[in-house]
């Protein structure tokens, strides 16, 4: 079973253009949310899936200083990029990853993984797994995770706009033609944000590496945790941003 995790990255974003390549401590939010991929011990290969603009060159050149593989494809059927860049690195299990969470917990992924992996070695069918269905960890921990046969079938039978622009619409919408399982954290940490979509979630960002970053050091989700039980204003920051639908 070679597991191979996606990271969708682009220049283009309509809230925060070029986010990815912003340095945060010295390094592209990019290069963050690839080391902490690589970092899940239970990952085979992490490729950036980007797209065929010229603007997207950096994040190609970016990729490839972190030791990671890229894959070029359509800017706007982000399921077709998903799909062939899966069908490329011959996967038979992909994690979708987003490339604006820069405080991505691998920890959190290898629970995932473990668990997916466990069920099928146990004979249950599981097509798709995330902890996003019935949210719990905090928003910029998503992790999705699912068959090739499962992204196979949403590549050839999803025909709605918005199904072929986010990835997944297709298997999640549709429990009756997939097997669906969700990721529940022990607490509820949903009311965190810890995405990068907006100057005032950079601003937060920013703050919580500030305070907690050391060369070559992948802090946790409970590190940061504290942070913000000692810190609680940092909260205030981004507390009124709204997720973009």
């Amino acid at each position: 079973m070679k597991i191979v995790a996606i990271i969708q990255a682009r220049m283009g974003s309509t809230r925060l253009p070029g986010k990815v390549m912003k340095l945060l401590c010295g390094k592209t939010v990019l290069a963050y949310v690839i080391q902490r991929v690589q970092a899940c011990p239970l990952v085979d290969e992490v490729v950036v899936a980007t797209t065929t603009s010229p603007a997207d060159d950096v994040i190609v050149a970016e990729t490839e200083n972190y030791g990671a593989k890229w894959f070029r494809g359509s800017e706007e059927d982000v399921l077709e990029r998903y799909y062939l860049a899966a069908k490329e690195y011959n996967a038979d299990v992909v994690v979708r990853v987003t490339s604006d969470c820069p405080l991505f917990d691998s920890g959190v992924l290898t629970q995932m993984l473990d668990y997916f992996k466990f069920e099928s070695a146990q004979g249950l069918t599981i097509d798709y797994l995330s902890n996003t269905l019935n949210r719990s960890y905090p928003r910029g921990l998503d992790a999705e995770v699912f068959t090739f046969a499962a992204l196979e079938r949403a590549f050839q039978e999803a025909h709605l706009a918005y199904e072929r622009e986010h990835v997944t619409p297709y298997i999640h919408e549709h429990p009756e033609l997939f097997a669906l399982h969700n990721q529940t954290a022990d607490e509820d940490l949903s009311a965190y944000r810890w995405t990068l979509d907006t100057q005032e979630d950079w601003q937060l960002i920013e703050e919580i590496y500030t305070c907690l970053y050391g060369e070559g050091d992948i802090f946790t989700t409970d590190t940061v945790l504290e942070l913000l039980d000692e810190r609680p204003e940092l909260l205030k920051i981004n507390a009124h941003v709204k997720q973009k639908k």
